[in-house]
Order: structure tokens, then sequence, then C-alpha cells
């Protein structure tokens, strides 16, 4: 695997840590600490900041360049967590479930990508890729699917999800 294909994988991965702790600072600031739901979306978004620590320090480890879309993401990722909040907290469980559901298949596509090849960085994937269902299955459990326009919701956002994706590996 070419060292630049490794770098990608750590932009984008950094990225989208920096992001879902953006959603859940957003969810948190519409909803409190006493909304439904809100006890674990605080769980999981201590989750993610360490994901995202654990990531930033690999990234100046192995000097990578963040990518440059960090201060749209820092705005874009707030604004989505407090949107999805504004509808009601199963809406806010719903944005965890379709983030979460595509970040899956983005870390599994890039552990058979990886095959081995980078073990420090396939072993941070695959921790955090438990993590990340976990946190799908908290959300559903959570009446994700009970959201207003679920399947309209939740489509609009992996699209969105799978758009910043490739936008954060090459910018």
């Amino acid at each position: 695997m070419s060292d630049r294909r490794s770098e990608r994988m750590l932009r984008v991965d950094q990225a989208g840590e920096f992001g879902a702790v953006r959603i859940y600072a957003g969810q948190l600031a519409v909803m409190g600490n006493r909304a439904p739901h809100s006890a674990e979306i605080a769980v999981m978004a201590g989750q993610e900041a360490g994901h995202r620590e654990k990531f930033d320090r690999l990234i100046a480890e192995r000097g990578v360049r963040p990518t440059a879309l960090q201060p749209f993401w820092h705005v874009a990722g707030f604004a989505l967590g407090a949107a999805t909040a504004l509808i009601g907290p199963e809406a806010a469980m719903a944005c965890t479930a379709a983030i979460e559901e595509e970040i899956d298949k983005h870390y599994t596509a890039q552990l058979e990508e990886l095959d081995g090849d980078d073990p420090q960085l396939g072993a941070m994937i695959e921790e955090f890729r438990g993590d990340e269902r976990a946190h799908r299955e908290i959300a559903l459990a959570a009446g994700a699917e009970q959201a207003p326009a679920y399947p309209l919701l939740s489509g609009a956002i992996r699209l969105g999800c799978r758009l910043a994706i490739r936008l954060s590996e090459r910018v």
C-alpha cells in the first residue's frame, strides 16, 4: 500500500471523528443534558473525542496534513447535530444511525484495502469500527427509525456522509 493512500485514510478518518464530535456538540447544545437520549449522546461523544485524539496523534507522528475542509466540518457538523436535535430526539438518533452505517462501510473498506499492510492504523480502524457499530445499535434501540420522515432523513445524511468522505480524502 502506498504512503499516499495511508495518508488519505488518516486524513479522512481524523476529519470524520472531528465531524462526529461536532455533531454531538450540536445535538447536546440543543437538547441539553436532560432530554431523551442525552446520556447516550454524551457517552458516544466522549468515545468519538477519544478516537479523534488518537487520529490527531497519529497524524502528527506521521506528518500527515489534515483536511483543508476542517473549518467547514467544524460548522457543518455542529449545524447537522443542532438541526437534527431541533427535529427531535429520534431525529438526533437517526443522524447517528445513518452516519454510523456509512462509517461502518467506510472502515470495512479501509481494512480490506490495508490487508495488514499498516498494523497500527488497521488496529485503530478495527477498534473504532466496533465502537461505531455499537453507536448505530444504540441509536436504533433509542428510536432512530421513529424519526419524522426517517427514510428521507437517513438517506440524505448517508449521502452527505459519503460526500464528506470523498472530499476529505482529497482536499
